[in-house]
């Protein structure tokens, strides 16, 4: 290593390590210190390039610090203080491992300087956060776990194949902007990766599916680290691919379309966190320094007010255990604080003015505008409105007024939840606001000095037109809004049902002709042989071993008469001959 740099991920590793030593009565403070700790080590960071590790005949960069990786890391950090905050009454140590873990990885994706460590902490983000689905415990939630692993694990598949193939071509692993004006393979392999991160159609399916069934507070770590984390990769790898523009302005209408079907309030957040996203991928496909901005302060705010939503629609499945809207209603009487939040948390998502998402969202409709492509600032306009519709009307009124859907033990066990998550969401929503009224706070930090005011005349008035005749449009056509308890078919169905489909060939037909070739080779293979063996082995008894045996008999019987012999009368004999030869020769000397 070159010098000795502290990331801020092994801040949350050893963290994570170090919980389930603490004691119970200092283990609440933990859950603060560590998170505050690793994001004070974010704002303490200077730019450049740090802890460069020399590994076999690779350089890894642990530590590439600059704008666009400083500002990503600023709100993952931020947020990552707010989600301990908002769980920090959940007693199961596993569960805050697995989320300070997530974040440790999407904090060490955004700082990696190459590719093998971006992949590191890549992988590491998909196999904490699964942890965070399957905590919730429920069969659902068990398969959804798996199916969110095997989506991501066939991600990083391709994020690895692209990454070896662009180091045969390159010899270098360094992660920057790639030659968008001319993809290769290894190029179109790598950025498959990261659109699988991203959640865009067709490879989305998993965010809804997996989000809808986290737990009450993984559910808030996960909607903002992942998705966040791919929009970061496709900023420093794909900026101005002109292909992400299309992709991006199809998610922002695909996950609207969706989320205004859907039943289950975390599902209905998850599917617009589909639309959220697609317009930071229309600002990268942009590539315009006012976009690029404009993806950046989006995913900034939107990791907040999106947070909100989750926190807001978190506590009520806590304190309820319900989260579809045929289930619930009427609930601003038992939970009036939970409800406001959960208000500021729709109006910024709908890029109310005032709120974090006018002044972020707006940036990149204007560079669409300003890039001479009108039907990309057109069609995210229209978007916007469908955002209102759902999560700025739809979310509030279905769970806090309309019809009381409540079961009668559902009403009794109402009520506001712990103080910890009141204070996480008052932190989030005051957040919201502020940086909606005072700019500077975010486009400071933003990688590009591109002027953009968002408040002028022609674009308040414009926005609230939109808004308000969305509203009008949504109380005219409410009875056609009402949720209904089904359930919404997407794009995940055919290969859930292509699994089924193998799940059922591999169980009959493919085993019904593996039983039949183990038949015939059990009857013409195995039993023959295990025949002739038995005939082999009783020759081998009887013949060899018998011949064996006797000529082994007889030569032991001889071995022991010679023994015998040897003890007595031979040695007589022996002794007595030697005698008489003696004799013999002693005469024969006498006498000649």
């Amino acid at each position: 290593m070159s010098e000795f740099w502290i990331h801020p991920s092994l801040i949350l590793i050893v963290g994570a390590l170090a919980l389930p030593l603490i004691p119970a009565a200092l283990k609440r403070g933990w859950l603060l210190l560590v998170p505050i700790a690793a994001f004070a080590r974010i704002l303490a960071m200077s730019h450049g390039t740090f802890a460069e590790v020399n590994f076999l005949q690779f350089t890894l960069t642990f530590g590439r610090v600059d704008a666009l990786s400083s500002v990503f890391g600023y709100i993952m950090g931020l947020m990552a203080i707010i989600g301990s905050l908002f769980g920090l009454h959940v007693k199961r140590d596993t569960e805050h491992m697995a989320a300070w873990t997530y974040v440790a990885g999407s904090l060490g994706a955004i700082f990696a300087g190459d590719l093998l460590t971006l992949f590191l902490f890549w992988e590491i983000m998909a196999f904490s956060s699964v942890f965070l689905i399957w905590f919730r415990g429920r069969q659902e939630s068990l398969a959804s776990g798996y199916r969110y692993l095997l989506v991501h694990v066939a991600g990083g598949v391709s994020l690895l194949a692209g990454i070896i193939l662009h180091y045969a071509a390159t010899h270098s692993f360094a992660f920057n902007l790639f030659n968008v004006e001319n993809l290769q393979l290894a190029d179109w392999l790598i950025l498959i990766g990261f659109l699988v991160n991203a959640a865009v159609p067709p490879l989305h399916a998993w965010l809804p599916d997996a989000y809808g069934e986290a737990t009450f507070n993984g559910s808030v770590f996960m909607c903002a680290f992942t998705t966040k984390t791919a929009v970061y990769a496709l900023i420093r790898g794909f900026a101005g691919t002109d292909i992400l523009i299309a992709l991006g302005v199809v998610m922002a209408l695909y996950g609207v379309v969706y989320a205004v079907l859907e039943n289950d309030s975390r599902r209905l957040l998850a599917y617009h966190i589909i639309s959220q996203v697609g317009y930071m991928v229309a600002g990268v496909g942009l590539g315009t320094e006012l976009a690029i901005n404009g993806a950046v302060a989006h995913a900034f705010a939107h990791i907040l007010y999106k947070g909100l939503l989750f926190m807001g629609c978190g506590s009520v499945l806590y304190m309820t255990g319900k989260s579809k809207f045929t289930e619930l209603g009427g609930l601003y009487q038992k939970m009036p604080w939970t409800f406001l939040f959960t208000l500021i948390g729709g109006l910024s998502i709908s890029a109310f003015p005032l709120f974090s998402g006018f002044v972020s969202k707006s940036m990149i409709v204007a560079a669409g505008f300003e890039d001479h492509k009108l039907w990309v600032g057109f069609l995210l306009m229209l978007a916007s409105a469908g955002t209102f519709l759902h999560t700025g009307l739809k979310v509030p009124y279905f769970i806090w007024f309309g019809k009381n859907n409540c079961a009668p033990e559902t009403w009794q066990r109402a009520k506001e939840p712990p103080a910890n998550m009141i204070a996480a969401m008052a932190i989030t929503s005051f957040l919201c606001i502020f940086i909606g009224c005072y700019t500077p706070y975010l486009y400071k930090m933003l990688p590009y000095a591109v002027p953009y005011e968002p408040y002028t005349a022609y674009h308040v008035s414009e926005t609230l037109q939109i808004l308000l005749f969305t509203g009008l449009g949504f109380f005219l056509l409410i009875k056609k809004l009402a949720p209904e308890a089904k359930i919404s078919l997407d794009l995940d169905w055919p290969y859930r049902m292509g699994g089924r489909a193998f799940l059922w060939i591999a169980r009959k037909p493919v085993q019904l002709v593996d039983n039949a070739v183990g038949e015939i080779y059990r009857a013409g293979g195995i039993v023959p042989l295990m025949r002739s063996a038995n005939l082999v082995n009783r020759f081998d008894n009887v013949v060899i071993d018998g011949v064996v045996d006797g000529i082994a008999s007889a030569i032991g019987g001889i071995g022991a008469r010679l023994r015998r012999a040897q003890r007595g009368a031979l040695q007589e004999n022996l002794a007595l001959t030697f005698g008489a030869a003696a004799v013999v020769v002693i005469a024969l000397v006498i006498f000649l």
